[in-house]
């Protein structure tokens, strides 16, 4: 029972290409501090909702621009562990579903099928469409979901709680007037164009 009120077994991931990558092992608290940071493989034996927290925390840089820089993001653990409770419980009321469902979900709709890659031909740079490798599916869908919530979090006058619970039901229900959807539609379309 995660944070001992939402069943994880109950949880269903219906993508075939993403079941080995987004782990619903049974955990109590989602904090493994650190175990399996030594090796970029073991990013599966960590909770899904592990892994959004971390990315919470430091959501990355957006492009070649650096502009989110950890120096700025960081916090509490306690505080954001709290933070991500509370959201959870505000997904449960509002969607009487199970919040780590609506995660899972908002994951497969904001994750990459196709993207595009820079190649060297001669004096140029010719752009070519690659299929996304699930466990980089899951990597960008996560920064992205965190980017955008931190983005609309900003000099916002909802709390944060808030935020990530209507930026997580928006991307479950797959709204395209959600960043994270429109994103993701506008990179697909662009390595549509680059086949």
């Amino acid at each position: 029972m995660l944070f001992g009120r939402w069943d994880l077994s109950q949880v269903k991931v219906e993508d075939p290409g993403l079941v080995r990558y987004i782990n619903l092992a049974p955990v109590f608290v989602p904090r493994t501090c650190g175990r399996f940071s030594t090796n970029n493989v073991y990013k599966t034996k960590i909770s899904i909702v592990e892994r959004f927290i971390n990315k919470l925390y430091v959501s990355g840089h957006r492009g070649k621009k650096h502009k989110l820089t950890s120096g700025r993001n960081v916090g509490k653990s306690q505080m954001l562990y709290n933070t991500v409770k509370k959201a959870f419980e505000i997904i449960e009321q509002r969607t009487k579903q199970n919040p780590v469902q609506v995660l899972v979900k908002a994951i497969e709709n904001a994750a990459l099928y196709e993207e595009v890659v820079g190649y060297r031909v001669g004096g140029i740079i010719a752009r070519k469409a690659v299929v996304t490798s699930p466990q980089r599916r899951v990597d960008v869908a996560l920064r992205l979901i965190a980017q955008n919530i931190q983005s609309v979090a900003f000099k916002n006058k909802k709390s944060l709680e808030e935020v990530i619970a209507d930026e997580l039901i928006s991307i479950y229900n797959n709204d395209t007037r959600n960043n994270v959807i429109r994103e993701r539609l506008r990179i697909e379309k662009e390595a549509e164009g680059a086949r």
